[in-house]
């Protein structure tokens, strides 16, 4: 990554950290992470529950809250900076790569891109229920190739670093393997049975377990919490990533309705950190 890139991403970095409540050392380092810098921040903010949102019309965005802009400084002679906005209409609050900017009105900037920090749950509220930290295995599914139908097994050995032998994913050839290693969360899929028995879909139909295209169905445990967490499946240890998030492409493959029914109830992505067999049966601990 070029020194103006990397300083770019370090100044991004550092306004991410600020907005989360997070140290900066808390957070990717932009150097260590290359080329895919903006990939990896993504799966940090997605673990702590953020996602950031393009602005589409910077130079007309009106936000009563902080948002961060990618603009143009070479008149100034540094390049593309990160910048830090604010207000109705918004101006430059805080740009550390040129000091220059702050002040300046969005019309007097030139924007490449620009972002707001969102929640993914912004409904979301604390609740006084004892978490479900520990369940079972009740089904296992592989998929050796991408959209073909997953396949119920009582077994599965389990690869660290790339996921369950025989399945796409752990072939890196899922629909949405990455092509670097940096980004993880792409060995193991997991979903409740529970969300299962309770989602009907707008024509009146359940979605089987193997629809979901989820590895690993589970019943007793709250799968949503142990994202950032280390769990045991049986003797084989895992790594919550991130919530397993419906998409379109799973509903072009199931029926209309997949992506409203499990809008923060799809499962969890996650890594398998050792090498093991995972058995229908088998207990999971937090």
């Amino acid at each position: 990554m070029p020194t103006s890139s990397v300083q770019l991403a370090v100044t991004f970095t550092e306004f991410i950290a600020a907005l989360t409540g997070h140290a900066v050392e808390d957070l990717p380092v932009p150097e260590e992470s290359g080329s895919e810098w903006r990939d990896v921040l993504d799966l940090w903010l997605a673990q702590h529950d953020f996602g950031l949102v393009p602005v589409a019309q910077p130079y007309t965005f009106n936000w009563a809250g902080h948002w961060i802009g990618i603009v143009d400084a070479s008149e100034v002679g540094t390049g593309a900076v990160a910048v830090l906005l604010f207000g109705t209409p918004s101006a430059v609050i805080a740009s550390p790569t040129a000091p220059v900017l702050i002040g300046k009105a969005v019309e007097e900037l030139r924007f490449q891109e620009s972002f707001v920090l969102a929640p993914f749950q912004p409904l979301k509220s604390e609740t006084s229920q004892t978490p479900r930290r520990s369940g079972e295995v009740v089904g296992i599914y592989l998929a050796q190739v991408k959209t073909l139908p997953m396949q119920s097994v009582q077994v599965a050995t389990a690869l660290a670093g790339r996921g369950l032998l025989g399945d796409r994913y752990a072939a890196k050839a899922g629909t949405f393997s990455p092509q670097s290693d940096k980004l993880r969360g792409y060995d193991l899929t997991l979903i409740e049975s529970e969300v299962l028995d309770r989602l009907t879909l707008p024509d009146g139909s359940h979605l089987a377990p193997e629809e979901t295209r989820r590895n690993v169905v589970t019943r007793g445990i709250d799968l949503n919490a142990l994202v950032g967490r280390e769990f045991h499946i049986g003797s084989v240890r895992a790594f919550g990533q991130r919530l397993c998030e419906p998409c379109v492409h799973l509903q072009h493959l199931t029926r209309p309705g997949v992506v409203a029914g499990l809008v923060h109830q799809g499962g969890l992505q996650a890594d398998v950190l050792t090498d093991g067999e995972i058995r229908v049966g088998d207990g999971i601990t937090a």
